[in-house]
């Protein structure tokens, strides 16, 4: 310490005292001592800027006087030390012999300098010591000399110890009384270099890795030692390998079930409409661009999603199906696109999504149009770049998949109300392909009801035949529901039929008459659109009307509509022809009571 005394001129004759105390004070934040005998005031002080003026030597000797004639408590107050903001801490000893006063002085710009950098080193301490305790890795700490200072509960768990038996012990006891059976630390301590070593305990592998850690003069303070269940990571590897052998597994448990599904899902075409679908989804099968299938409900989009896959390069790669509006908006994402960890309430794992798992595949989304607007912007994107990010993560995948889509609503104009988004409407219909309704494929009718007959009599051990007809009044009913709904058909009359040979007279009321009286229930179950139950409706009327009526004209007036419209609907919904005992059209009377009937 640099010292410097001081001699300063007596003060006792303004006092009037023939004694002066002795007055020991404390400069700055280093104690220091003057004194103040034979009328001279000396100290020593660290810093020549400490050094107080005569005034405030005099203030000093004051406040010394003034705490003795008091010969009060210790106190504080203010004082200003050579420019510094000091907080001095006065002592009174007037008892002693001799008496004296004891001055504390703080310079209050450096104690709160140091309570910031006290606080900062507690913050810092708390935060490191949050991190040593949370990391997976088991740590060591020990001094120069091999001394346990730290072990946190990693290590406690991986070494099977409690911190409280081996901190403040020695590494070298530890070894000899079995606690470890090689330490990284011991061999640091005794080379200085970093060591890293393999140890067993309880049947597991340890991985230790020791570091040594060096003062400014090259001196060895600090051994840190990181160790790892090499067992752990052993496990995790073989549970990722089982995982990824599932993951095969399952992919060609799916491919087989694929492959078996289209063996038994056959497509039938007999009209030139159905012939000219099929004819374009093969030719589409061979390009990569995205395909829109159009058609009412159970008219066979996801078969011929099926034959557009199967006929095409991806044939021997996944294809899965998302029907869009059969989950709730808030899970569609995450169905399409996955989810990470964490990312919303109960995803304690993470899961890949459709688009992911169908790497190298095709992908169909049934009832497209009930996507949520925000799914399709993200759907769009990756339309776009071939790219997606799951739910909860911030790094994006690359996957290779073909999207078919499938709508039974009219996706134009619901793009062109903003209920669609437009771009991704366009995206989606670079190869558009309507289905027609079965109603408008009659052709194929007989030739469905022998296939799902067979298929169902086989299925039940119990084949049906149709006779003539139960086959006219099935092939003229207008199916509402499309395949769906004859399959369904089929299926009934094989399971609830006694006898081999089908009559009209076990089919449902709705098919022999027409009458197929609608529930919304119905409608729900059958997929039936609205515009579809108000034909289904105007069938049965003018099937009720033409039963009851002898002309055209008289179910016009009776239906309040003209001549032309009821021919016209006749037509249409196909009713007319001869009746049981009736005598044929061209041999009816034509003298205006009576006209032919269409």
């Amino acid at each position: 310490m640099n010292k410097k005394d001081a001699h300063l001129p007596s003060v006792a004759g303004e006092r009037n005292s023939p004694e002066l105390p002795p007055a020991h004070l404390c400069v700055g934040n280093i104690l220091q001592t003057g004194i103040l005998q034979d009328d001279v005031f000396s100290w020593s002080v660290p810093e020549p800027d400490l050094l107080p003026s005569p005034a405030e030597q005099e203030a000093l000797l004051a406040i010394c006087w003034e705490a003795m004639e008091k010969r009060g408590m210790p106190h504080k107050e203010s004082f200003a030390l050579n420019g510094h903001d000091c907080t001095l801490t006065v002592y009174p000893f007037p008892d002693t012999r001799p008496a004296s006063v004891v001055i504390l002085a703080t310079d209050r710009s450096r104690a709160e300098e140091c309570r910031r950098q006290l606080e900062g080193n507690l913050s810092w301490s708390m935060e490191l010591d949050a991190i040593v305790t949370a990391t997976s890795d088991g740590i060591w700490v020990c001094d120069g000399q091999g001394f346990v200072t730290l072990v946190n509960p990693a290590a406690e768990r991986v070494n099977n110890i409690v911190a409280e038996d081996v901190i403040g012990r020695n590494m070298h006891d530890l070894l000899k009384e079995g606690f470890i059976d090689r330490s990284a630390a011991v061999e640091v301590v005794r080379t200085g270099q970093p060591v890293s070593l393999l140890q067993m305990r309880d049947g597991r592998k340890l991985t230790s890795t020791g570091t040594p850690v060096f003062d400014a003069n090259g001196v060895l303070q600090r051994v840190v030692v990181s160790t790892q269940d090499a067992t752990e990571v052993d496990n995790l590897r073989r549970d990722l390998e089982r995982q990824e052998f599932l993951a095969d597994n399952y992919r060609s448990k799916l491919m087989e079930l694929q492959d078996q599904l289209a063996s038994d899902r056959e497509i039938i075409a007999r009209s030139p409409k159905m012939l000219s679908v099929l004819h374009q989804a093969l030719k589409a099968g061979n390009s990569e661009a995205s395909i829109l299938l159009l058609g009412e409900s159970g008219t066979g989009k996801g078969i011929l999603a099926e034959l557009i896959h199967n006929h095409s390069r991806r044939h021997d790669k996944p294809l899965l199906s998302l029907n869009c509006g059969a989950i709730p908006e808030t899970l569609v994402e995450a169905e399409l696109f996955g989810y990470e960890q964490g990312a919303f309430t109960g995803a304690k794992a993470g899961k890949p999504g459709l688009l992911e798992v169908a790497d190298g595949g095709t992908l169909f989304l049934d009832e497209v149009a009930e996507l949520p607007l925000q799914t399709q912007v993200k759907l769009l994107k990756f339309l776009d770049d071939g790219r997606f990010t799951r739910l909860g993560a911030t790094k994006g995948k690359r996957v290779d998949v073909r999207v078919i889509a499938a709508t039974n609503r009219d996706l134009r104009a619901m793009a062109n109300e903003g209920s669609f988004r437009k771009d991704l409407y366009y995206r989606l219909n670079i190869i558009p392909i309507q289905i027609p309704p079965l109603r408008e494929r009659k052709e194929c009718i007989p030739a469905l009801l022998n296939h799902f007959l067979t298929l169902y009599g086989n299925k039940y051990n119990s084949p049906k035949r149709l006779r003539g007809s139960a086959l006219d009044a099935l092939a003229a009913y207008p199916y509402p529901g499309n395949v769906r709904q004859l399959i369904n058909i089929c299926e009934r009359l094989v399971v609830m039929t006694e006898h081999q040979l089908i009559d009209r007279d076990d089919l449902m009321n709705e098919v022999t008459t027409g009458r197929d009286y609608i529930s919304f229930q119905s409608m729900r179950e059958t997929n039936t659109t609205l515009k579809q139950a108000m034909g289904q409706l105007e069938k049965t009327l003018l099937l009720e009307a033409y039963e009851q009526c002898h002309t055209q004209q008289q179910i016009a007036e009776a239906l309040d509509i003209s001549q032309a419209s009821v021919a016209r609907k006749l037509k249409q919904y196909g009713i007319g022809g001869k009746r049981p005992g009736e005598q044929p059209r061209s041999a009816r009377k034509t003298d205006g009571l009576l006209q032919p009937r269409i």
